[in-house]
C-alpha cells in the first residue's frame, strides 16, 4: 500500500483516490469559525451556535444515499438524547440548499444541515477523502469550539452517533 501511495503522489493522483488525514483537526485543536447555508437559506455561524453550547458537527458525503441516510435517521432517532445534553447537532455536505431542504423533509430531520457546496469547510477540517468520495467524519465540540472527540468511518454510518453521544456524557461527566 506505501508503494502504491507514493506512486500515486509521485503521479500527482493521490488527491484524485484519497487524502492524507494530515491536515485532518486533531483532538485538542479549536476549530475555526465558518458560516454556511442551512437547509432554509438561513445563516448558520458557528460561534453563535457555540454560545449555546456543545456542537457535534458531521460530515457526510451526499443527501439521500444508503448509508448516509441511515447516518442521518440514527442522528434523528437519538435527537432528543442531544437535546437534553444542550447539544446542537449539524450535518454538512456538498449539496445545495434545495437538496438538504427536500432531504431534511423526506426524513424528517430535526436538525441542522448545512451547504458547503464548494467544500471550504470541509477543506477547513481536512476531512479526507475515501476513493474520491468526500469522506465521513463526525467532530464533537465543546462549547470553545475544542475537538473533544472525532470518529472517521465510511462503512460504519450509525456508529458515528454512538461515538458522539459517549463524547458528549464524558464532556458533561
Amino acid at each position: 500500500m506505501k508503494f502504491l501511495q507514493t506512486m500515486l503522489i509521485t503521479l500527482g493522483l493521490f488527491g484524485l483516490f484519497g487524502s492524507d488525514a494530515k491536515s485532518q483537526i486533531a483532538t485538542g485543536a479549536t476549530v475555526p469559525d465558518f458560516s454556511l447555508q442551512d437547509q432554509n437559506g438561513q445563516t448558520f455561524k458557528l460561534s453563535s451556535a457555540l454560545a449555546k453550547g456543545p456542537v457535534v458537527v458531521y460530515f457526510y458525503p451526499k443527501d439521500d444515499t444508503p448509508g448516509c441516510t441511515k447516518e442521518a435517521c440514527s442522528f434523528r432517532d437519538s435527537f432528543s438524547e442531544f437535546q437534553d445534553a444542550g447539544v446542537q447537532v449539524v450535518g454538512i455536505s456538498s449539496d445545495d440548499v434545495a437538496s438538504h431542504k427536500k432531504f431534511a423533509e423526506k426524513y424528517k430531520l430535526p436538525f441542522t444541515l448545512l451547504s458547503d457546496t464548494k467544500g471550504d469547510v470541509r477543506k477547513l477540517f481536512g476531512v479526507p477523502k475515501t476513493m474520491m468520495i468526500p469522506g465521513r467524519v463526525t467532530y464533537v465540540l465543546d462549547s470553545k469550539g475544542k475537538v473533544v472527540h472525532q470518529f472517521n468511518s465510511m462503512n460504519q454510518a450509525t456508529q458515528h452517533v454512538e461515538e458522539a453521544m459517549e463524547a458528549i456524557k464524558k464532556l458533561k461527566a
